[in-house]
């Protein structure tokens, strides 16, 4: 690219849940923490959740390589996946797409108009496999805890990875702590080699769940598609939930299923288009 061709973008969203989409499958963008952070940061730069850049595949249709609002380069984006994908239907004029991540191959369907339907993988609860700094046996519940030890605000989270590692705290109220300070604490726990996605989640029956969600490296967020596939998977395998659930997060509502024949997590939901443009000279990538 020249100064005579300027980067263009994309803007979506997936549930509010936002980005800035880079096609770089004939030409490259040199992306790194710095420039991530400019393109993202909301009053001086385009602004997004996280930054999204296209390269050639393989083995998929694209590549897709995500980096969250803070710079940091991250494994998967439910949400993205499925903004992705709609591109991809419209270039190829089909239902399917295939997308490589850093945290698993994905596969992509289309679910209706503007919604997606992505195979997000078997969810992965070994303590290794999310990954934890300590061993434990069981993952369905951790110690670990929020308050006084004797009376602690939220406790015993389930743990899982779907792509990126994610801490699940079943509560009855969303409002018992603010998230919004405990959330940047839990997410750098040394617990959390990685550092994790942080969710509230409240059950109201077997199939449908409320959750807030800090999203590890971009905050609290409208919406987070890994996290409802993590209260899918962790809740079904707790009994708690069917094999198919509504999750309902601030941004709107995702429609999850454990297939029955391998376990994975099948999400459906919504994509938009916002506006596309050029990076100004000051962001240029």
């Amino acid at each position: 690219m020249t100064a005579a061709a300027p980067r263009h973008f994309r803007k979506m969203n997936g549930l509010g849940n936002d980005f800035v989409v880079f096609d770089a499958r004939t030409h490259a963008v040199a992306m790194d923490e710095t420039k991530a952070r400019a393109i993202a940061d909301r009053k001086t730069g385009i602004g997004c959740d996280q930054l999204i850049v296209l390269e050639p595949s393989k083995k998929a249709d694209v590549t897709m390589r995500i980096w969250n609002n803070e710079g940091g380069e991250v494994e998967s984006c439910g949400n993205a996946t499925r903004c992705i994908a709609d591109i991809l239907f419209d270039e190829k004029k089909s239902t399917r797409a295939t997308i490589d991540t850093k945290g698993g191959f994905l596969v992509a369907e289309k679910g209706g108009e503007r919604l997606v339907t992505v195979d997000m993988g078997a969810p992965r609860f070994d303590w290794q496999d999310i990954p934890l700094s300590e061993k434990f046996h069981d993952t369905r519940y951790i110690d670990l805890h929020v308050g006084p030890v004797d009376a602690p605000l939220i406790d015993r989270p389930s743990v899982v990875n779907v792509g990126n590692p994610h801490c699940i705290f079943w509560v009855k109220d969303l409002d018992v702590v603010d998230l919004s300070k405990v959330g940047p604490m839990l997410e750098h726990h040394p617990l959390f080699p990685r550092r994790a996605n942080i969710t509230l989640a409240r059950i109201d029956d077997r199939s449908h769940v409320v959750i807030k969600v800090w999203e590890r490296g971009a905050g609290l967020t409208k919406a987070c598609g890994t996290a409802a596939c993590a209260v899918m998977a962790a809740g079904h395998r707790l009994k708690r939930l069917d094999a198919k659930a509504t999750i309902t997060l601030p941004g709107g509502d995702l429609f999850m299923e454990i297939r029955e024949r391998d376990g994975h997590v099948i999400m459906t939901g919504p994509v938009a288009y916002e506006f596309e443009g050029d990076l100004p000279p000051h962001l240029a990538v």
